[in-house]
């Protein structure tokens, strides 16, 4: 029986950290099937999921954590039921404001309290324009809540 793996890793970023972890889920049968990785303030951190056979999936896990010995930190979430289907109607949102502490509370909230799921984010802090203040920038997937039929 295939097991998917849902895992994090963080460590502090150089070269061959991705390559370490996909030759250890190569070497035991696995399959890198999606992820997102990204370098922030000088940190790596990235989310992953892989399938693997069930009998498999305690080795590749030992040899994942094994990695904390060299700074890189893993943590392990199992989905053995694999990927559900998605209900809803999919969107983007891009989004550029004046950057003030809360934003990004005050944005999901509106978001959370309609019912729409966030899917992917990025968001980054950059310098305005002209006057040199600081503007939020926000890119999202966003997953609509399904939408019942007006009553008869």
């Amino acid at each position: 029986m295939q097991t998917h793996l849902v895992f994090t890793v963080i460590a502090k970023d150089r070269p061959g950290l991705v390559e370490r972890i996909a030759e250890i889920i190569a070497e035991l049968g696995g399959n890198w099937i999606e992820s997102s990785m990204a370098r922030l303030g000088g940190e790596f951190a990235g989310i992953v999921r892989i399938g693997i056979a069930g009998e498999r999936s305690d080795e590749l896990i030992a040899e994942l954590q094994a990695l904390a010995a060299d700074g890189i930190d893993i943590t392990l979430r199992s989905d053995v039921m694999g990927p559900q289907e998605l209900e809803g109607v999919f969107a983007h949102l891009d989004l550029v404001s004046q950057d003030h502490p809360g934003i990004l509370r005050d944005i999901t909230r509106v978001l959370s309290d309609r019912g729409v799921s966030i899917e992917h984010l990025e968001t980054e802090v950059a310098p305005g324009s002209m006057q040199g203040e600081a503007l939020f920038k926000a890119s999202a997937d966003l997953r609509l809540p399904p939408v019942s039929p007006p009553p008869r």
